[in-house]
């Protein structure tokens, strides 16, 4: 069941606006290969290679209004000689319809950036915010995000090796969450590689105490899903075993998994990519867990912020599964 999209409808509205029929593309593929190669004959649907997965995959999309950017994967960019305004108005024109904030809000207000996003026709839906320090940051931080209209609000790291820690953590978070719910804020935790694999005592890992000890009702998973393969390499499994790992780590926890980070893996030195040009079976993870938000993100660009921005969104829109 794809979630909450109409695949054969986004098919026919890709064509439409590309001055094509359904029934033209199929009369002009005729002699192609069935399925996959008629897709890949429409310009910016998908890759050859991409056709050939897809003909394989069943009829899902990613739904384009639920693709983000993490901020994280432009900072070069942002912070550079390009500039935020300039960055954002790419990303806007790129057709991303949300970014999750990071590194602030580069000398402007809520108010201030809000109503630059909005003129841009994007939304800051999500963010990456420490656990604040008393009630008084807590207080401001929820209220920017209610500014920025943001519908979600994540912890983006934690690392320690003592499970007193952790166990503090999880009760700042369920006490966070509570306070972001009364703001209509859905409140998360993202994870990286070291919650599976750094041993509290007794075999006992962060992961298993987030997983206790997080409020279900209140806190919710942002599934970084290269951190969650790498987790499972670093536990010695294989490539592939290590992508079924990160399938279980996403439908096996109490809390629900409502975002991604997704991210793209080189098989041989385990270095980040940009998606499609690494080894995650993206269409295998998202056919068994569906989310609300695809947030792409690739913290060591390869080329150029931008360039990865383009490949992520492109291989998203073109993925099937």
């Amino acid at each position: 069941m794809c979630y909450g999209f109409d695949g054969e409808g986004a098919l026919r509205r890709s064509l439409e606006e590309r001055g094509l029929s359904r029934r033209s593309m199929v009369k002009g593929a005729l002699g192609a290969v069935a399925g996959g190669a008629m897709l890949a004959a429409v310009p910016g649907l998908l890759s050859p290679a991409g056709a050939a997965v897809a003909s394989a995959r069943g009829g899902c999309r990613v739904p384009p209004g639920r693709i983000s950017i993490q901020l994280w994967t432009l900072r070069d960019d942002l912070n550079g000689a390009a500039g935020f305004d300039a960055t954002m108005t790419k990303i806007a024109e790129m057709g991303y319809p949300r970014v999750e904030q990071a590194l602030g809000y580069f000398g402007k207000t809520a108010a201030e950036l809000r109503a630059f996003y909005d003129g841009l026709g994007i939304r800051a839906s999500s963010s990456h915010d420490g656990i604040s320090a008393d009630r008084a940051a807590l207080q401001t931080k929820l209220e920017n995000a209610a500014t920025l209209g943001q519908r979600y609000m994540v912890v983006p790291y934690l690392a320690s090796s003592s499970l007193s820690d952790w166990q503090t953590w999880a009760e700042q978070m369920n006490v966070e969450a509570a306070a972001a719910k009364r703001y209509g804020i859905a409140y998360g935790y993202h994870n990286h590689a070291h919650e599976f694999t750094t041993d509290l005592g007794g075999g006992v890992t962060p992961w298993d105490i987030l997983t206790t000890e997080l409020d279900p009702s209140l806190v919710h998973l942002e599934v970084d899903i290269y951190w969650a393969v790498t987790g499972g390499v670093n536990r010695g499994l294989s490539n592939e075993e290590a992508v079924d790992f990160a399938i279980d780590t996403i439908t096996s926890g109490p809390q629900r998994v409502r975002q991604y980070h997704v991210k793209d893996r080189n098989p041989t030195t385990g270095d980040h990519v940009d998606l499609g040009t690494g080894f995650i079976d993206f269409a295998k993870v998202f056919s068994a867990h569906e989310v609300e938000e695809y947030i792409v993100e690739n913290d060591t660009p390869e080329i150029s912020p931008i360039h990865t921005a383009e490949v992520g969104y492109s291989y998203l829109r073109g993925l099937r599964y």
